[in-house]
């Protein structure tokens, strides 16, 4: 793409990773954006395919398109929260804190469970032209094995996590994304475990210097998202994170193909 296309992409890019298309909306038509944004309409066309390939739009009957997301099932009414009536710390350092907390589940009588803290974290998943992800070979000494994992790290405190996922991705490999999505916080250990993860899909990425955090780097390689299904059936795809990324991508893609074909 020339720079002019270059442009409206991150443009519309912007506009949907800032919520200005929300998901399930329907995005201005073509002749609206070209009116828009200056630009004629076979170059529009090469931004939207680019977008729907990526995920990020899909396309409902003839030059519709839209943003996915919207869903059809709606939020039960009639389930009450449980009750926190306190919470206490048993150890607490910079990196873990364990507490007790005292609740009461509807309909149960009260009790102390044990709640973890950890850090917010910040995942993120660089896709190259080539429908290639940048991961690193690592080892890990709790489970003691190699797997391949995306680079993320932990947000520091008052750290937008967009900031994070960009730093942490130039320190672990030495590549610095042209984009940035944010698409899902989750969090990996619901039931105990407090510790959000902030997952960011990034496109494109240009070489900036070499990992200056050589604990985290390992190997670093661009790895097809075909080998994703049989990475993970032979249990090489190492942490919560970047199983969610990768599962999102390829859903997005499935997804794509599926709306392609009708």
């Amino acid at each position: 793409m020339g720079p002019k296309t270059t442009k409206v992409y991150e443009t519309l890019r912007e506009r949907l990773a800032s919520g200005v298309y929300a998901p399930g909306d329907k995005i201005p038509s073509e002749r609206a954006l070209v009116e828009e944004l200056g630009i004629g309409r076979t170059a529009l066309r090469q931004v939207l395919a680019r977008l729907l390939a990526e995920g990020a739009l899909e396309v409902r009957g003839r030059s519709s398109y839209r943003v996915p997301g919207a869903v059809s099932v709606e939020r039960p009414k009639d389930v009450e929260p449980w009750r926190i009536h306190g919470e206490r710390d048993l150890y607490d350092n910079r990196w873990v804190k364990l507490q007790l907390w005292d609740v009461e589940p509807p309909g149960v009588e009260r009790f102390e469970h044990h709640v973890v803290r950890l850090h917010r974290v910040a995942v993120t998943a660089v896709l190259d032209d080539q429908d290639r992800a940048l991961m690193m070979w690592r080892y890990r000494f709790v489970p003691q094995q190699f797997g391949w994992e995306l680079p993320g790290g932990i947000v520091d405190a008052g750290e937008d996590p967009a900031a994070t996922a960009l730093r942490e991705v130039v320190e672990e490999t030495g590549w610095r994304p042209k984009s940035l999505e944010h698409v899902v916080t989750y969090q990996p250990m619901v039931g105990m475990v407090d510790s959000p993860h902030e997952i960011f899909v990034g496109h494109g990425a240009e070489k900036v210097g070499e990992p200056s955090d050589l604990e985290e780097a390992g190997h670093i390689e661009w790895v097809p998202l075909a080998d994703i299904p049989g990475l993970m059936a032979r249990g090489e795809l190492m942490g919560s994170g970047t199983l969610v990324a990768l599962l999102h991508i390829l859903a997005s893609q499935r997804q794509q193909g599926v709306t392609a074909a009708r």
